[in-house]
């Protein structure tokens, strides 16, 4: 049985390659560039920190990527058939993942400097820090090494 395609709103040139419904009537949807969620949202893969699927609770959390010191927007989405869209959210957002190193600080606690890029525009890479617990980003010392780190990533990518 095939499934109706579903109203989401995309741009010009956008197209949905999966769907899923939500159970309480919205639709989550992918495209190339983006993950549709219910309430009109459009989330760009690049700015999917992190999504995480519970098939016993058949949730999917969308973790976006976010400032530091500040609550990263989620999204919380009962799915009962999730269909192609899980193996779509997979492979978008590791598509959009182009470098990843982590530097350690103190002990085994560090700074992540992540270079992530849209589809369709290879040459632009956006960059973002993550710290794990306990890292003060504030901190001389954290930012001195973050930005090594960062300049290091960029030398290998033939950036610098």
């Amino acid at each position: 049985m095939r499934r109706a395609r579903p109203d989401v709103p995309l741009p010009r040139g956008e197209r949905l390659l999966a769907w899923a419904a939500t159970t309480d009537g919205g639709t989550v949807g992918g495209s190339r560039d983006a993950l549709y969620v219910p309430g009109g949202s459009r989330i760009p893969w690049e700015s999917v920190e992190a999504a995480d699927w519970d098939s016993e609770t058949s949730v999917l959390l969308v973790s976006e990527v976010g400032s530091w010191g500040q609550v990263r927007p989620e999204h919380r989405l009962t799915i009962e058939e999730p269909g192609r869209l899980l193996e779509l959210v997979r492979e978008r957002v590791t598509a959009s993942v182009v470098m990843q190193r982590h530097v350690a600080l103190e002990g085994r606690q560090g700074v992540r400097v992540i270079a992530r890029r849209a589809p369709g525009r290879p040459s632009e890479l956006s960059w973002i820090y993550e710290y794990d617990e306990g890292i003060d980003p504030d901190d001389a010392f954290v930012r001195l090494a973050a930005a090594q780190a960062l300049s290091a990533a960029q030398d290998e990518l033939g950036l610098g």
